[in-house]
């Protein structure tokens, strides 16, 4: 029997994806979203539907087998003495390597490292990086296999201590056996703040592509080395509206980087798990982001 068309988020009420937005950074939970959608007429059950329908559907989406005979994947350790002592990531590699690979530190949006960010960790892989991804949950026991436990879970880290593991866990990748000292960040939502912040920590990061994530502190602009590909929704009012201060800092400190902002995009329009995903959107992005790296890492 086919399988029936994949939802996109034009098959939902606008008022309901402003909603889920809500609910996936935190800002609501599981019942403040229900009530919500109960508020817009939906009924208790139809508003259960409608969450169920939102919610990531990793197995769908995966691209590459966690199995792959392509790819050399296994979680690591690493320490992190000015955070939270220890961290844990997932260090994926080509199977087989011609030589020395560039280093991608891959950072996953506010539910720590969920499946689909270890799927886009492999798909790196692939394309012939180093690729880690730290999970900020780690200290907390790690991502719990259930996007709403893992979001509480989120709001109960100390993030000065997790913004140094995430700093520890690309001095560890820049130790690792097999690189060619060249390294650049890719992180999604909270992932991009992030991206942002190791730009204005780590000096000889080369390049830095955040995904609809906050901007640096303006303050720490000029401290960045790397080039940026700053990839935004056209529809993320929460996000866009600090993009114009964090242009001009970049402009008015002479750095070099990009916008890139598909038009009719939700934040989160990357993410081939949910329906806010848009494909030709993310891979127009997919695509900028692998040439940005092989431009800056790989030449």
């Amino acid at each position: 029997m086919p399988r029936p068309p994949r939802q996109t988020a034009r098959d939902f009420d606008p008022r309901v994806m402003q909603l889920f937005d809500q609910y996936v950074h935190g800002l609501i939970d599981r019942r403040g979203f229900l009530q919500g959608a109960s508020a817009l007429a939906f009924s208790a059950s139809a508003a259960v539907g409608l969450l169920a329908s939102l919610s990531p559907r990793f197995a769908e989406a995966r691209q590459v087998a966690t199995d792959d005979p392509r790819i050399d994947a296994r979680h690591v350790e690493f320490d992190s003495p000015e955070g939270y002592g220890k961290g844990r990531g997932y260090l994926v590699r080509p199977a087989q390597a011609g030589g020395p690979l560039p280093a991608v530190i891959v950072i996953h949006e506010n539910r720590g490292l969920n499946p689909h960010i270890e799927d886009v960790t492999r798909r790196l892989a692939l394309e012939g990086y180093l690729a880690f991804a730290p999970d900020a949950l780690f200290p907390l026991g790690g991502y719990p296999g259930d996007e709403d436990a893992a979001r509480t879970l989120f709001q109960q880290l100390d993030q000065a201590k997790t913004r140094e593991d995430m700093l520890a866990a690309a001095a560890y990748l820049a130790t690792v056996t097999g690189g060619n000292g060249r390294m650049g960040a890719i992180g999604f939502c909270y992932g991009g703040a992030i991206a942002n912040f190791l730009a204005t920590r780590l000096p000889g990061l080369r390049a830095a592509i955040p995904f609809y994530g906050s901007g640096a502190p303006l303050a720490d602009v000029p401290a960045i080395n790397a080039e940026l590909l700053v990839v935004l929704a056209s529809d993320d009012e929460r996000v866009n509206a600090g993009w114009p201060a964090y242009e001009a800092a970049l402009k008015a400190a002479g750095k070099a980087y990009t916008l890139l902002q598909p038009a009719d995009t939700l934040h989160g329009f990357h993410n081939d798990t949910t329906p806010r995903y848009a494909p030709e959107a993310a891979k127009q992005a997919w695509e900028a982001s692998l040439a940005l790296f092989a431009r800056t890492l790989k030449g």
